[in-house]
């Protein structure tokens, strides 16, 4: 069998291995672990979106709100930045010595790193020490955020049978992603009520941060019955039987799969920036732009992130049904269509009904746009090299699609320009993804 590439000619040929039998309860593990693993990992990063504008003022403090606030999506864009190289380093570990394995360190690790944020002296109290101190955080986060990718987004749709793979991809990919920002939501809500006004600016947002320490208590207790992936056993039985020497994942994908890699890049980049510049940057749009509380705006974004959930499962088993390239197709043209003017119609809003109807409707098509990637890039690669090839490709199509919302607020000048600036980007953001929509080969069917 052929691995997908560019061209199927230049790809490495592949033998069929034999059947895995794989337990309802294995299966049921798997999928739970590697959907918690990934929602808490955005959890500890939406926490972020959710406090961006008093993070601004307390760390990177400006004369215009825009500068401000775009300084701190330019953190963010740095953690995402890293997740490259957490992808490179626990993606080989995860080859090498298992998927649980990696899982339970990288979740960890977010988990800390994100609490240590609450623990930060701010600008006032430390001066620019304080934004160095949290960059520096930020870069040890993106590390191990790089890290639960490679892991989550390998060991569930590698536990499940073949006709349940994209819906794996949506349920992990978006309804993950989902679940972590419907988490980070009811937290901002009960925070808020809990430090109403001026107290959120002053003690508020750490405990924001605090919470990141619970998302490891609990991954460490999902994964302590999580069994590992029964693929990767199965390739680690068949190298031991033929005394195969054991390449270095990532040397193998950049000098065999890079062109692989790049393609992936088409899909991965439109998808990364889809989803940061729907549910990414809604906090910030619903609250520097429609100015509403942030009781009535978290609770918009808890209803927001049960429609992406709902969007990326049913773009992910629509893609079992049709095939992973059509369903890009089609996603790419709506957004292409529809995107531009939901994001002026969200700008122009008064009413909380109207707000909340955009609001959703954004969320909805923003996580349908990278629902079955995770199972494309999974069926990309073979199992020796799935874990490092998986997590390259999201995490380097996320980190650029992770730096528009810096590129978006600093473009727009004025916040009053900022729906205009999102139009303007997901048109050229989404005429890419279209692109690689009609470049990529059909993958269904050909997972390892």
């Amino acid at each position: 069998m052929n691995m997908s590439m560019v061209n199927d000619t230049s790809a490495p040929t592949l033998t069929r291995p034999p059947k895995v039998e794989v337990s309802r309860r294995q299966m049921i593990n798997a999928s739970l672990a590697s959907l918690l693993g990934w929602s808490l990992d955005l959890f500890d990063l939406f926490v972020l979106l959710y406090v961006a504008p008093v993070i601004g003022q307390l760390f990177f403090p400006a004369d215009l709100p825009t500068l401000s606030l775009a300084a701190v999506y330019a953190s963010f864009a740095v953690t995402l930045l890293m997740r490259p190289i957490g992808s490179a380093l626990f993606g080989s570990y995860a080859d090498r010595l298992g998927r649980k394995r990696a899982m339970i360190f990288a979740v960890t690790g977010v988990g800390i790193s994100t609490a240590l944020f609450g623990a930060l002296p701010t600008v006032q109290q430390v001066g620019v020490t304080a934004a160095v101190l949290f960059l520096i955080l930020r870069l040890i986060q993106g590390i191990f955020v790089g890290g639960v990718v490679a892991s989550t987004h390998t060991i569930g749709t590698e536990s499940v049978p073949p006709k349940w793979r994209g819906f794996m991809s949506g349920l992990i990919g978006g309804g993950g992603a989902g679940l972590g920002a419907l988490l980070a939501s009811i937290v901002y809500f009960i925070v808020s009520e809990a430090f109403p006004g001026e107290a959120f600016n002053e003690w508020g947002w750490r405990f924001m941060f605090f919470a990141g320490i619970l998302s490891s208590i609990l991954g460490l207790f999902v994964f302590k019955s999580l069994e590992e992936s029964p693929l990767w056993l199965q390739a680690k039985q068949q190298q031991a039987s033929e005394e195969k020497p054991e390449a270095s994942p990532v040397k193998t994908i950049f000098s065999q799969y890079l062109s692989v890699l790049l393609v992936n890049l088409l899909l991965v980049i439109g998808g990364g920036t889809a989803y940061y510049l729907t549910s990414g940057y809604l906090p910030t749009f619903l609250k520097v732009i429609n100015k509403i509380p942030s009781g009535t705006a978290s609770l918009i974004l808890m209803g927001a992130s049960v429609t992406a959930i709902i969007s990326a499962v049913l773009f992910g088993y629509l893609s079992d049904v049709i095939g992973r390239k059509k369903t890009f197709i089609i996603i790419g043209i709506i957004n292409l269509i529809v995107l531009p003017v939901l994001y002026l119609g969200l700008g122009s809003a008064t009413t909380i009904p109207m707000i909340t109807g955009y609001a959703f409707a954004l969320a909805f098509l923003g996580n349908a746009a990278y629902a079955p990637i995770l199972i494309f890039l999974n069926e990309r690669f073979p199992t020796s090299i799935r874990s490092s090839g998986t997590g390259l490709s999201w995490n380097i199509g996320f980190a650029v699609g992770g730096m528009m919302p810096t590129f978006v607020t600093l473009a727009s000048g004025a916040t009053e320009n900022i729906p205009f600036s999102l139009m303007y980007f997901s048109i050229g953001v989404f005429v890419l993804y279209v692109i690689g929509s009609f470049i990529v080969p059909e993958t269904k069917g050909k997972f390892e």
